[in-house]
């Protein structure tokens, strides 16, 4: 059969006898005039190498990747420079992020507003701080301290010989002393200054602290041979004093405490503007029981000088025999009010136990 009969799909690459190699009509044209092997091998090579180089897959003169694909440059990119899953991940992390630091911000005033409110409802209703602008309760309390003043106590319980009060003086206890606060022109400067004040941070400027040491229809007068206070005849110890207050008493009275008025003094005697200086004062010296704020009953600052204000035991005998004489009069108060409903009881069984009057025809 002549090779020119043949079908040129069905001719095969074949060596003649003379060494020569036929044509592969699905190959490569003969018209490059480079051998078959190098056809398919040098040129196949360097042809993926160069697709690899331009991927940046690989560093120039190194071999390609056996499947010659592009997804190995995309493995030997580093972790998160794509769009991975962690990729992802990390812009929702982000987004979160930014999204709880923007609500904060939303809800901060918020929080400020409810806080101040609590804090006033607090301050109003049940305790209130203040701050100590004179020298008149020392060394008992110091310029400087605060504290916190108990303001239900009196609701529960009447005001004790001891106590340490705080009660408004306002256009009557203007002492010479007095810790004048100057009103700030800049509203926001006003502003805190309120809140200072309201806060136990700021003096007022009408609110005054001192010790009672009289209750309503008490008598009080100063002194015995030792220059010590009386109270209804008994003398007091009072360990609390500043240094040197009692060598620098004077005598007054003997003064009767009118009812619903308290007598009260400071702790350091010498300086203090107490009822002893308001004797000329409308209610001779005492204050009411309404302007009663409330009882100190803590240091709160400094953190160094924190501590309780109890009542000294000078006026314990006193007190308890306050209590005792109202006890003495709880069984009668009792006995009166039981007394009504008894009597009426008792009508009504003498009227149920009466015959009955049949009248006869």
């Amino acid at each position: 059969m002549n090779n020119d009969d043949l079908d040129p799909r069905d001719t095969e690459i074949r060596d003649t006898d003379d060494g020569a190699v036929q044509p592969d009509p699905n190959g490569a044209s003969e018209d490059s005039g480079s051998p078959a092997s190098t056809r398919g091998g040098a040129s196949a090579v360097s042809e993926a190498a160069a697709k690899h180089d331009d991927t940046g897959g690989g560093r120039s003169g190194s071999p390609p990747d056996e499947s010659g694909s592009e997804t190995s440059a995309a493995a030997d990119e580093p972790a998160g420079t794509g769009e991975g899953p962690d990729a992802t991940m990390s812009a929702k992390k982000q987004g979160k992020g930014e999204e709880k630091a923007g609500s904060f911000w939303k809800e901060l005033p918020i929080l400020i507003v409810i806080a101040l409110v609590l804090a006033f409802v607090i301050r109003t209703w049940v305790v209130q701080p203040f701050y100590i602008p004179s020298s008149s309760m020392e060394d008992t309390l110091l310029i400087g301290d605060r504290v916190f003043v108990n303001k239900l106590v009196y609701e529960v319980r009447d005001i004790k010989r001891g106590d340490i009060v705080v009660f408004n003086g306002s256009g009557s206890w203007d002492e010479e002393d007095d810790v004048t606060v100057e009103e700030p022109t800049n509203p926001v400067s006003r502003l805190f200054t309120w809140v200072g004040q309201q806060f136990g941070m700021a003096p007022t400027g009408k609110d005054y602290i001192k010790r009672v040491i009289g209750l309503p229809g008490d008598t009080v007068q100063c002194c015995d041979e030792q220059n010590r206070v009386l109270v209804n005849g008994v003398p007091l110890n009072e360990d609390y004093l500043y240094p040197g207050s009692l060598e620098t008493h004077q005598e007054f009275g003997p003064v009767e405490v009118p009812e619903g008025r308290l007598w009260v003094m400071g702790d350091h005697r010498a300086v203090s503007y107490d009822s002893r200086m308001h004797q000329s004062d409308p209610g001779g010296g005492t204050i009411s029981e309404e302007s009663v704020v409330g009882r100190a009953f803590v240091i709160v600052w400094p953190l160094g000088r924190m501590d309780t204000l109890p009542i000294p035991d000078t006026f314990t005998g006193l007190n308890e025999g306050t209590a005792e004489a109202a006890a003495a009069g709880v069984p009668f108060a009792l006995g009166a009010a039981a007394a009504v409903p008894v009597h009426l009881a008792g009508r009504r069984a003498r009227r149920g136990a009466r015959p009955v009057r049949r009248r006869g025809r």
